[in-house]
């Protein structure tokens, strides 16, 4: 295919991610493996793990910087670029018409009886795509324990970051004394901040959202309720805004396809109008475009080495882990009565006996099932 058509490619599948992806980073990321290594065979099952570990090593939303690995690797820069911007702007669009009719009528409309089904979709969608990568990661007994341990640190809530490092640390350690000598090590390249020029375009209410978001975006590891926490310092604690209306936008964050981070379009449209939502989205989001360039290219070397190998197969289980704890997690919080019981138990029938649906329909399925399940 030429590399018209595969941006083309790109572009169609991202923005389809964009619009249906709702569920958080473990639920993306379960589509993304389904479209690119099971439909589409852009990746193998190997090296889409070896991103995800890759992903949780550095800051930002993990599915976004996924969208970018994978446009990386289908069609280098303007694949990268592509496919990050087609993953983003369905849902900043989305929560940009929110926002409008939030700062219009000061209130929400009502979506709960549309939601109410899709949760309990999203984690069959979930146990679908993190199956097979479990059955790729667990290469050893090692890696199995390994991983165990990773996951009872993840429901006890120890901090992902440490769990990730902690267990590629630990493997590549256990591999150091199995070689008995170092070899094959490359430094990597360290990751700096970019230095943006506050020209005449910015305000001083827009360069401060700028400055806060783009910091926030270059050093926040985890959920989207650790970005959440830092708005609460950084802008709720200051009075820039009141909690109640980052509550607000933590719900459009919730039942707004895309990554949970379009909320900052959300609270920059508070703050400032149209261009505050512009200027805070791009913040927010740039650093992960700037780390995934620098990183993409390193994956590779990183597996043909023994022991980053080894430290990279850790971080890949670690990361399965974290995905089975996070669905966990999600199911106390969402399967809470017989209505959400049986969809669950229906998706996830339709998931594992169809292996080549669209999740797409599992996620409608789920939410019109829902729906008409709150009349009952």
């Amino acid at each position: 295919m030429s590399e018209e058509g595969n941006l083309r490619e790109i572009a169609k599948l991202f923005l389809k991610l964009g619009i249906i992806g709702f569920g958080g980073p473990a639920a993306h990321i379960a589509m993304m493996q389904d479209e690119v290594v099971v439909k589409r065979k852009w990746l193998t099952e190997q090296h889409f793990l070896d991103l995800i570990g890759a992903t949780n090593l550095i800051p930002g939303p993990n599915s976004t910087e996924m969208a970018i690995h994978i446009g990386h690797e289908k069609g280098g820069w303007k694949g990268l670029i592509i496919a990050g911007l087609c993953f983003i702007l369905p849902a900043v669009f989305l929560t940009g018409i929110f926002a409008w009719l939030y700062k219009l009528y000061g209130q929400l409309p009502e979506v709960q009886p549309f939601i109410y089904g899709i949760k309990p979709a999203i984690i069959a969608i979930i146990l679908g795509a993190v199956y097979p990568l479990a059955k790729r990661s667990l290469k050893s007994i090692e890696l199995g324990i390994i991983g165990l341990v990773v996951l009872l640190g993840s429901l006890f809530n120890f901090y992902e970051i440490y769990l990730m490092f902690g267990a590629g640390f630990l493997a590549l350690f256990l591999a150091y004394i199995r070689n008995n000598k170092l070899k094959n090590i490359h430094n990597f390249l360290p990751l700096t901040f970019l230095e943006i020029v506050n020209t005449g375009f910015l305000s001083a209410t827009n360069a401060k959202l700028f400055w806060i978001f783009l910091k926030i975006g270059a050093i926040l590891y985890g959920s989207g309720y650790v970005l959440f926490a830092f708005i609460d310092t950084e802008l709720v604690s200051t009075g820039i805004i009141t909690r109640q209306q980052l509550i607000d936008a933590i719900a459009v964050g919730q039942f707004t396809p895309g990554p949970v981070f379009s909320s900052v379009t959300f609270i920059g449209y508070q703050i400032n109008g149209l261009s505050g939502a512009i200027i805070s989205t791009i913040a927010i989001f740039l650093p992960s475009f700037v780390f995934v360039a620098f990183l993409n290219p390193l994956v590779k070397k990183m597996r043909s080495s023994v022991l980053f190998s080894a430290f990279l197969d850790a971080v890949n289980v670690a990361s399965v882990a974290i995905i089975i704890s996070v669905c966990f997690a999600m199911g106390k919080d969402s399967i809470n009565d017989w209505r959400t019981i049986a969809i669950a138990i229906l998706s996830i029938a339709v998931t594992f006996r169809y292996r080549k649906i669209n999740s797409a329909f599992i996620v409608l399925g789920g939410s019109l099932i829902g729906y008409l399940l709150t009349f009952t």
